[in-house]
């Protein structure tokens, strides 16, 4: 076992029954009504489950997906987010940050050859891209899978994510092994401003929630600093939340991106299993701009 695993039981993200019973796995559970009283739940409502991750958020209050944990294989914090990895009874494999599903190994192509592929394919000969994000790695190895593509950047924030990747996930991290690779740690946004106009083909923002680090991911200033890292033509894929949760989030996107991409701004959605009602929404802005002089000609993806 890896250092830091645990068994199941000592899963940290989640509390025990209160009053489990030991004859029959049962418990009592009780709810908190208007008038102050409370009342006992039914059996069909059971309180928080020993052994399972439940993925609580504000991003989605009121609901919570949960897995079955069969072992903790890593647990730790780095500078900006707790990092855990355990093993899933129908997922394989999954990593968790700050308490929000990243990916599984089950269902991680979805999201990665989506907000790749749309993008790359959209424009002609791309030779230059640019990953914000996606520590993990997945979406490397789909950049990879271009063959016109001759350098690929990554800027990702936390080492972490991507040592763990390294060690956990070695069919998505697999894309760091391609020579074309750079990797940048640091902060994406800064790392965008200091990039010379015109630098880049694409630009595929694979960040986490708009909550903590990845907050200035989803705002108008990091979209004309990447609309002046695009060459003419160029395109830039970000992720863009739920359309069933965050509508307001993508509404805000596509608004900031129509006034800064005049080129197109397109919005796509998948479906993730593991992701907040199970679809994820991709902003694309291709083709139309790219230097100061020229903000028209660059495109944009939403994706969802």
């Amino acid at each position: 076992m890896a250092e830091g695993a645990q068994s199941a039981a000592e899963l940290p993200v989640k509390r025990p029954r209160e009053e489990e019973e030991e004859q029959n796995g049962g418990a009592s559970v009780q709810m908190e009504q208007n008038n102050g009283s409370t009342t006992e739940l039914p059996d069909c409502m059971p309180s928080v489950i020993p052994g399972w991750f439940s993925e609580i958020s504000p991003m989605w209050p009121g609901e919570a997906h949960s897995l079955k944990v069969e072992k903790i294989l890593f647990q730790g914090k780095s500078d900006y987010q707790n990092v855990i990895v355990f093993e899933s009874s129908t997922y394989g494999k999954v990593l968790v940050l700050d308490g929000v599903i990243q990916l599984t190994e089950r269902d991680e192509c979805a999201y990665q050859e989506m907000i790749t592929h749309l993008p790359l394919c959209s424009i002609q000969n791309p030779k230059k891209v640019l990953v914000i994000g996606g520590g993990d790695g997945g979406v490397l190895r789909e950049v990879s899978r271009h063959a016109s593509v001759e350098k690929i950047d990554i800027c990702e924030i936390d080492k972490m994510v991507v040592d763990v990747s390294k060690q956990f996930f070695p069919s998505v991290a697999v894309g760091y092994e391609d020579p074309r690779v750079t990797l940048h740690v640091g902060d994406g946004v800064a790392f965008l401003k200091a990039v010379p106009e015109g630098t880049y083909d694409a630009v595929i923002v694979d960040s986490s929630d708009p909550i903590g680090p990845a907050q200035e991911l989803f705002e108008k200033p990091f979209f004309e600093s990447v609309a002046r890292a695009l060459r003419p033509g160029g395109v830039v894929c970000t992720q863009a939340e739920s359309i069933w949760l965050h509508m307001h989030i993508i509404e805000d996107i596509v608004a900031n991106c129509r006034q800064i991409f005049k080129g197109s701004v397109n919005y796509a959605w998948t479906t993730v299993p593991t992701y907040p009602r199970y679809s994820f929404s991709l902003s694309l802005f291709p083709p139309q701009w790219c230097n100061s002089s020229n903000y028209n000609s660059c495109h944009a993806f939403i994706n969802c």
